[in-house]
């Protein structure tokens, strides 16, 4: 049933994200672009940047346990690519709408410097270029109207690995990645409830997200879902890191802080010491915390269950605070803000 304040239903796209594996893999089964390559460097902003973060949780895992020695994976976030990426680096541009400046930048440099590169969007200029200059390129679905790039995670993962197992980088898992579809789908109601209770303790306060080394993006993401779902303020950190400076500020705190922890049961069991330590000694400054153990049989499951119970959390504080989850109006006004300038 769709909300009355949720315009776009992003319940629907959150109840049916278990199909974007499917999906994901059959926009990018013809593309690859086979070499022996260094690196792998991914360009992107916003939604359209997540997914690189999870992608190299999987690639260090899985080269981790194969005992093989795996490439770097590089992030970039500007309108100029990093030295690595002109180093025998394989290349990917992903803009969901397509018309991202600042990776539309990086492909041009990509262009100019001769660089081995790979397009991914739904459409837009980034496509046209594609397509102009003969560059591999994967069309990105879009399954609904006014679809958000921060929802696409599953499509650009499963074009990733699609790609990547293409081009001979890494050796197909395909079939674990649409049993992970079929895992969450069967666990959505679940998590639903879930993300009920968690939304019900953030209403009227500042969520901050913590996690360990390894998933640390998944509290970055979290965040993010956070501030662009519920249109609230949210702050992300990590492991042991986060003990060494950040819990210090809670000393004297100037707000109405909830600190949320990902706890992965198979963390270094010197870490794992840190979460109930860590949530004792905040409480005692009166900063309210809540560990949540990540479970699933799988990476796969592990991470993007976890990834859709942050949806669902956020989404239903979004309707507690009476807005609509889907719009980014402020990012909309900058982006025309600064083609006016």
């Amino acid at each position: 049933m769709q909300e009355q304040n949720d315009v776009s239903n992003l319940r629907r796209v959150i109840e049916e994200e278990y199909k974007q594996f499917k999906e994901g893999i059959a926009a990018a089964k013809d593309v690859a672009l086979p070499g022996n390559y260094d690196s792998i460097t991914i360009s992107g902003m916003g939604g359209s940047a997540l997914p690189g973060n999870i992608l190299r949780i999987f690639l260090h895992r899985i080269w981790r346990l194969s005992g093989k020695e795996g490439i770097e994976v590089y992030q970039n976030r500007f309108y100029s690519l990093p030295p690595e990426a002109h180093k025998n680096s394989l290349n990917i541009f992903c803009s969901h709408s397509g018309n991202t400046e600042e990776t539309l930048a990086s492909l041009d440099e990509a262009i100019q410097n001769h660089l081995p590169s790979i397009g991914m969007s739904s459409g837009g200029k980034l496509e046209q270029i594609c397509k102009e200059r003969g560059i591999p390129f994967v069309k990105l679905p879009i399954p609904f109207e006014n679809f958000q790039p921060r929802m696409a995670t599953g499509h650009f993962i499963a074009a990733f690995h699609t790609v990547l197992a293409n081009s001979g980088v890494i050796e197909s898992d395909e079939e674990n990645l649409l049993r992970c579809g079929e895992s969450l789908e069967a666990i959505i109601p679940s998590l639903e409830k879930k993300g009920s209770e968690i939304a019900q303790r953030l209403h009227g306060k500042t969520p901050v997200i913590y996690s360990n080394t390894y998933l640390k993006s998944l509290a970055m993401i979290w965040k993010i879902k956070i501030n662009e779902n519920a249109k609230t303020p949210a702050f992300w950190n990590y492991f042991p890191e986060l003990n060494h400076n950040e819990m210090v500020g809670f000393s004297f705190p100037q707000g109405k802080f909830i600190v949320v922890m990902l706890r992965d049961s198979e963390d270094n069991p010197k870490n794992l010491k840190r979460y109930e330590i860590t949530a004792r000694l905040l409480e005692e400054k009166g900063v309210e915390t809540m560990i949540l153990d990540i479970s699933g049989e799988t990476m796969y499951n592990r991470i993007f269950s976890t990834l859709v119970l942050g949806d669902w959390a956020s989404y239903l504080l979004a309707l507690q605070y009476g807005i609509d989850p889907t719009p980014v109006d402020m990012v909309e006004k900058l982006k025309k803000m600064l083609t006016e300038e």
